[in-house]
């Protein structure tokens, strides 16, 4: 292996790190904030809610994402004329956005089972304490059931965080110039393949790892219990 070819590799690779972090970052977010919708109508949205809901995340669970992308920023373009009417087709005619929608949509797809588990994992003595406190509505999911949920899920959605991660890696297929895109470009330039996804998988590698700290950080800081010093003898 040439060293010098791979610093340089490493060097072009990490220019789009940012871009990576940015397409996983946005979507994580408006994908929580959805699966949060989505897992709240599943829970108390009565059997309409349940059943869509349940539509929602079949649909988006059980085709690949890849799949997903396609559908958006090549199958959408056939409608261009009523996204034009619209006002969006300003949106849907850039890669970047088409694939912040992709991954927005099935992250919040996994995400809402994720937060629909956690929400169900809060047992009912906790809410019973709380409502003999005079706790209820709005205060009594603030303050007991969503921290509790919280904890619940967290391991499971640091897990699904990690995945749409490296799922960013697809947006490479609709011409964004991402850590894998770049690599790819690498590659049709130099036919070193090798060398370049070493030190692509060595870069998702190292932010998967600081994710994966920094979930047991928060994990360790929601859990009180888990501070608590184990009581010593005289």
């Amino acid at each position: 292996m040439d060293v010098a070819f791979m610093w340089e590799t490493f060097l072009i690779l990490l220019s789009g790190l940012p871009l990576t972090l940015e397409l996983a970052l946005t979507s994580i977010i408006a994908g929580g904030i959805l699966a949060l919708f989505l897992s709240l109508f599943a829970v108390a949205g009565g059997p309409i809610g349940r059943g869509l809901t349940r539509g929602y995340v079949f649909v988006f669970r059980g085709s690949p994402l890849l799949v997903q992308m396609f559908l958006i920023y090549y199958g959408l373009g056939q409608f261009r004329p009523l996204l034009q009417e619209l006002g969006l087709w300003a949106i849907f005619r850039e890669p970047y956005w088409c694939a912040v929608i992709a991954l927005t949509l099935n992250t919040a797809a996994y995400t809402s089972e994720i937060f629909r588990g956690g929400l169900k994992a809060v047992s009912l003595q906790q809410v019973e304490a709380a409502r003999a406190c005079g706790m209820s509505g709005l205060l009594l999911f603030r303050r007991i059931v969503l921290p509790i949920a919280i904890r619940h899920a967290l391991p499971a959605y640091g897990n699904e965080i990690i995945l749409m991660l490296k799922a960013t890696a697809l947006a490479s297929v609709i011409t964004i110039m991402e850590v894998t895109g770049l690599a790819g470009k690498l590659i049709a330039d130099s036919f070193r393949a090798f060398e370049v996804f070493i030190v692509a998988g060595a870069i998702y590698l190292a932010v998967t790892f600081l994710v994966t700290r920094l979930m047991m950080i928060i994990e360790f800081w929601l859990s009180p219990h888990l501070r608590m010093r184990p009581p010593t003898l005289a």
